[in-house]
């Protein structure tokens, strides 16, 4: 990859995020760690060292994405050329269907599904302009529908669901315009979401987010679903 890259990279301040964050820095991109609270970010900051920036970005917000992307424009100088849609949560506990709980199904798809359609919203027609982008999604093994076999944490599942079928909208769209947008399972790995019984370390989760992030400008690899660096059916 030619000349400094920026990477955007959404709840970039714990876990995952901070990970995603060191190894993109580390491959000599400029990093925006973007976190809801500018504080949080800026401590990540502290920990990760040169190459990154702090950001304050709600992706719950549309005013607080457009804010965002603004102050990340100042920032650099330049638009955002790698998007790793990273933040998310799971609130669901112990309910299954069929019994709903309608407050927790929408709070879980207003971050982990239309938060990042609005951060791509803003920062992808900026990438077509340019003739470059990359677009990572953070999903999950629970939202693939082949997989599927349980009704465990729903309100994720069908969330992540959703967001796969975003990528496959948006790769489908872009093609042939030098965006390439791939979705990314990191697998159970140890962070606040997953706990610290994970057998995976944060190093290896960020590497299939991180791989697809950085992937060569002639590489057409766009559209898929991935784990381990390696094909997950959808």
């Amino acid at each position: 990859m030619s000349g400094k890259r920026t990477a955007l990279v959404t709840g970039g301040a714990r876990g995952i995020g901070v990970e995603i964050c060191r190894q993109l820095a580390e491959r000599g991109l400029r990093v925006l760690v973007a976190a809801r609270q500018v504080e949080a970010a800026e401590e990540a900051c502290r920990t990760i060292g040169p190459g990154v920036l702090p950001l304050a970005l709600d992706v719950s917000s549309a005013k607080s994405v457009s804010e965002a992307v603004r102050e990340a424009a100042e920032l650099t100088g330049g638009g955002v050329d790698v998007l790793v849609n990273n933040a998310g949560v799971s609130l669901d506990g112990e309910l299954r269907p069929p019994y709903l709980d309608e407050e927790i199904l929408r709070a879980t798809l207003d971050v982990n599904l239309v938060g990042a359609w609005r951060v791509a919203e803003a920062v992808v027609p900026g990438m077509v302009r340019a003739g470059y982008g990359r677009v990572v999604n953070l999903t999950s093994s629970y939202g693939s529908l082949a997989l599927m076999d349980s009704g465990r944490h729903p309100a994720y599942r069908v969330s992540k669901t959703a967001l796969n079928a975003l990528t496959r909208m948006l790769a489908g769209e872009l093609a042939g315009t030098g965006v390439l947008v791939n979705a990314a399972d990191p697998g159970w790995t140890r962070s606040g979401m997953g706990g610290s019984a994970a057998p995976r370390g944060p190093e290896e989760g960020a590497d299939t987010p991180v791989w697809l992030a950085t992937l060569p400008e002639d590489d057409a690899t766009t559209g898929g679903l991935f784990a381990g660096r390696k094909p997950l059916p959808w």
